[in-house]
């Protein structure tokens, strides 16, 4: 039975799409456990009493008898446990049944219910009623029943559902249409691809009411998806239907006329193009056999241009998916307009995640939304201080990609992610990728990425990552080599359907040099001119391109002008082309092997062929393309730019339009800001500095470069640390820019991120005439005074002007400004009061010190911002250090760890590797502060660095390593005297005189 009303729903039940049981949005059953699998099984056979003999046989059927009745009920009870006080389940006579309750809501039972429903109203001849039920029915359908289980009554289950879904699909789209909503009958047939995407009636459906919609251009899409689908995974052409009904759209085509077959077409066997890969098509099957029993790899498949990457890879795709796998394909765009984390955002889109990204708790649900706003429901907000926010927000970069993560380890089966052309990664999608294989976020997880090599050198960001993996014993590597003359000659042989002599397999290899990719357009051009002589692949080229219409010459120049996959929608609008002039012009680049269905629009079958097609195009014609295509692009999205800016900013440039490059830009690194992807915002912040540069001089271009490099500061800092040169010198050309243009609180605000920056690096008098200058600017503005008064304390604490530290300190901390600062990246109050405990420590103020402390601690905890703890917990460190409390000490460096490790906060994470070797002491706790103070070092930190050489003299003191004790002593009291940190100096001397 299904809810009833009034009476509320405490647990749900889902098995489309995934595995779970949850109350009030917490797991309580999931992925494969055998209580979860029992309760399925139960819920499939409703009002059957099955016996417990049978139930214990079913699932543990290489078990003896007793064995598996004690399972049985070892596993009854786990559930009764989980199902708590809802009662659904009967017992009678050694047997048990599932009753159902109010109190639980199952997917599949009010399917079942539907669909019940809907064939009643069938039969009694109620078309409205039956579109109702079908419609309830089809929306719990989230997905395949039960994914990663491969029990035979789970298969048998899975087979007849999904058949029922689709005939469902299938009598509502006839139902709609006949009432002509047309748009409710394309939702249907849409729905039913996504259940049964391999039934090609199903496309035929589709196609049939997109051309009844007038949507042509829509229906030619969906007949050349057919055709690939069906290509790759049964080797197959469409039927004599299916081309049949295309034709009546495309009556110029010649009736059974086919498509030329592209590079990437292949059989369900392997088909030709894998001749001479057979050992590595096996190494990749026996990784997928390693995968599917719980590994977690990533495999990159290296070669140069057509040797075969990406095809091995989709062979593996096929032999993946007969295994149940999710499989999801992005791939990386060798493109100036660089979307952040493109990959992952194509990864996620894929329907197979939507059930998966929907069961998220909803904290990790919002922080994925920021990457997949309407998939999730979840509008992105565009903030007044995006950019500033990168610092404030850097450590939740961690909640980020940990949501984006957690998306990927809740499949409950086997993951294939396929990322094509690897050297074109962005760093931030790098990043994620070693924060994927970092910790315990999936199990059956295999990446496999093609990467070129040698010619493609990646960049530093997947040359890092890549080291990452190799080192923790994660990353496969396989090199695919050219074809041989014999393997050259069998896959000719095999596309033309016949043998060559050796002199033709010699003269194929020498005219491809054994790539597959330039064999099979040389075979293939052969067997219709019956000559191998002459067919090198760019002569091939030539050849196809000179066979183009005007029409599909146009939009094949478009598309590669593009550089990524490009919609039907943008190219009708950048083409101006009728309706069906389109359509004619898109199915001849498919037939002719030129364009594949991709995505949601259309790609080269190969970057070799996009090149190709960009190289004919005239350096006069080039910009008109690029600046047609961003003021189509501009168009289709003006509801929403902020996706496609990064876009726009490229093709406005290419089209000498930099005005409006500029300003898409600086709306990119914005937009990139907002997801953490601070390498990609630095990317499009610098591409507008080099488009400023161009401008004329004068104050509009000063107030463009002011307003850029401000917006670059923070995930400068962010990325880099407070010390970065590269952040020094944006600082300090802002501050000149701000003066130049008489801005006081930019240059205030620009002075407190230098004083920040000159700290770190130990100039503290420098640091302190730093902070005066901005307090004297910042008068009259509350947020920018707290900050100065917290520049000119920190400089006069490190200095030694204990006094003058403890009353700017209290001015900041008692002004009652509470929010963060965006330049520093933490509550101030907060920061303030932690640090001002140290000023009133060295001032002799032991209560004030320790009560301050103590503030700063609590107020953090409740602020809810890791790092502003993180900054409380360093400063109480060092005050507990001082104090000699070392349980409190303990305490402390125990919580400070556990932060900066999980959100990888650095310098304070360095901070606490000091104190924890300095509380550990001997040889491993002195190796520790080594460690620690070398990281700071490389980092340019020096501040506080006398503080660091007294607790490793102290620690070598107490080591008994007196002499190298009284040699790390020396050099903290020469540094302190050259970083004029004076404040110091007491204590120096105090150990100087312990250790004589």
């Amino acid at each position: 039975m299904g809810p009833t009303r009034g009476r509320p729903i405490v647990l749900y039940l889902n098995l489309f799409g995934e595995q779970r049981l949850t109350a009030w949005g917490a797991d309580v059953l999931s992925g494969r456990s055998r209580a979860l699998e029992l309760l399925a099984y139960l819920v499939l056979h409703p009002g059957v009493q099955i016996p417990r003999l049978l139930l214990a046989g079913t699932f543990w059927p290489e078990s003896s008898d007793s064995q598996a009745q004690t399972n049985l009920r070892r596993e009854l009870h786990n559930l009764r446990i989980g199902l708590g006080a809802v009662d659904c389940l009967g017992t009678a006579d050694g047997a048990i049944s599932w009753l159902g309750s109010a109190g639980i809501r199952v997917d599949a039972q009010i399917f079942a219910e539907q669909r019940a429903q809907a064939e009643d109203a069938t039969a009694r001849g109620d078309d409205q009623r039956f579109l109702d039920h079908a419609e309830l029915a089809v929306a719990e359908y989230l997905g395949e029943l039960m994914p990663g289980s491969y029990a035979d009554w789970v298969l048998h289950s899975r087979e007849r559902l999904a058949g029922q879904c689709a005939q469902l699909c299938a009598q509502a789209t006839d139902g709609w249409l006949n009432r002509g909503q047309g748009h409710r009958a394309l939702a249907m047939a849409q729905r039913r691809l996504d259940v049964q995407p391999l039934e090609e009636a199903g496309y035929r459906d589709l196609m049939r009411v997109q051309m009844s919609l007038g949507e042509d251009t829509a229906a030619m899409y969906t007949f050349h998806k057919c055709a690939e689908v069906l290509d790759n995974e049964l080797g197959v052409a469409p039927g004599r239907d299916t081309q049949s009904l295309i034709q009546k759209m495309l009556p110029r085509m010649q009736p059974g006329a086919q498509r030329t077959s592209s590079p990437r077409s292949e059989s369900a066997d392997g088909g030709p193009e894998s001749t001479g890969r057979e050992t590595e098509t096996n190494t990749l099957k026996q990784l997928w056999a390693e995968t599917v029993r719980g590994k977690r790899s990533m495999v990159v498949l290296q070669g140069g241009p057509g040797v075969g990457k990406t095809h091995l890879a989709r062979q593996l795709e096929i032999h993946a998916r007969a295994t149940g796998a999710l499989i999801a394909r992005a791939r990386c765009v060798d493109s100036g307009g660089l979307i952040p984390l493109a990959p992952v955002a194509g990864w996620l889109r894929d329907r197979a995640f939507a059930p998966l990204l929907a069961g998220l708790p909803v904290e990790l649900k919002r922080e994925v939304g920021r990457l997949l706003p309407g998939l999730l429901g979840e509008p992105q907000r565009a903030e007044a201080h995006a950019g500033n926010r990168a610092m404030v927000d850097a450590w939740q970069r961690y909640r980020f990609f940990e949501g984006l993560a957690r998306a990927m380890g809740t499949a409950g089966r086997p993951i294939l992610l396929i990322l094509d052309d690897l050297h074109w990664c962005d760093a931030d999608t790098a990043a994620w990728i070693s924060f994927l294989f970092s910790g315990p976020h999936a199990s059956q997880l295999l990446l496999v990425a093609t990467m070129r090599t040698p010619d493609a050198a990646c960049s530093p960001a997947v040359a890092g990552m890549l080291t990452t993996l190799r080192n923790a014993g994660a990353l496969g590597e396989l090199s695919l080599e050219p074809l041989g003359v014999e393997q050259s000659a069998e896959l000719a042989a095999r596309v033309r359907g016949q043998a060559l002599t050796g002199s033709q397999g010699k003269l194929l290899h020498a005219a491809t040099g054994g790539y597959p990719l330039f064999i099979l357009e040389a075979a293939r051009a052969a067997s219709s001119s019956g000559d191998l002589q002459g067919t090198g692949f760019h002569a091939v080229l030539d050849h196809r391109f000179e066979q183009l219409s005007p029409a599909a010459k146009h939009l094949a120049e478009l598309a590669s002008a593009y550089g990524r996959e490009i919609t039907l929608d943008l190219l009708s609008e950048a083409a101006d082309l009728e309706n069906h002039d389109l359509v004619g012009a898109v199915d001849e680049l498919w037939r002719l092997g030129i364009l594949l269905p991709a995505g949601n629009g259309y790609d080269f079958v190969h970057h070799l062929v996009r090149r190709a097609a960009y190289e004919k195009v005239t350096p006069a014609n080039r910009w008109l393309l690029h600046r047609r295509l961003a003021q189509s692009l501009e168009l289709l999205h003006s509801a929403n730019l902020d996706p496609v800016a990064a876009v726009l900013a490229e093709q406005y440039a290419l089209g000498s339009n930099p005005g409006r490059a500029l300003d898409f830009a600086l709306s990119a690194g914005a937009a990139a800001s907002r997801i953490y992807a601070n390498s990609t915002a630095l990317v499009n912040f610098r591409t507008a500095l080099e488009l400023i540069s161009a401008q004329p001089a004068g104050r509009e271009r000063d107030e463009r470069e002011l307003s850029t490099r401000t917006a670059m500061s923070s995930p400068l800092t962010a990325l880099r640390g407070y010390s970065a040169p590269e952040l020094l010198d944006n600082l300090e050309r802002t501050a000149q820019l701000a003066q130049e243009l008489g801005h006081p609180k930019a240059l205030a605000a620009s002075l407190i991120g230098l004083f920040a920056g000159r700290y770190v690096e130990g100039k503290n008098p420098l640091c302190h005439s730093i902070g005066v200058r901005a307090l004297e600017l910042s008068q009259g503005d509350a947020d920018l005074t707290g900050q100065s008064h917290f520049a000119v304390a920190g400089g006069a604490l490190a200095l030694g002007r204990h006094q003058e530290a403890i009353e700017h300190f209290a001015a900041c901390y008692e002004s009652g400004q509470n929010g963060y600062s965006f330049i520093l990246g933490t509550r101030l109050e907060i920061h303030a009061r932690a640090w001002a405990s140290h000023a009133h420590w060295l001032a002799g103020h032991t209560d004030q010190a320790l009560r301050l402390g103590s503030e700063a601690l609590t107020r953090a905890a409740a602020s809810g911002h890791p790092y502003t703890r993180a900054v409380a917990l360093g400063y109480v460190c060092l005050l507990h250090q001082l104090a000699g409390d070392r349980a409190e000490l303990s305490l402390r460096i125990a919580e400070l760890l556990k932060i900066c490790r999980r959100y990888e906060i650095a310098y304070y994470g360095q901070w606490a590797e000091i104190f924890a070797g300095w509380y550990a002491g001997g040889s491993a706790g002195i190796t520790r502060i080594h460690e620690g103070i070398s990281a700071l070092e490389a980092q340019g930190a020096l501040a506080r660095m006398p503080y660091w050489r007294m607790l490793l003299s102290d620690a070598l003191a107490d080591h008994g390593q007196l002499d190298l004790a009284r040699t790390e002593l020396d050099a903290a009291l020469r540094q302190a005297e050259e970083l004029g940190e004076s404040c110091w100096s007491p204590a120096l001397l105090r150990l100087r005189e312990r250790l004589g």
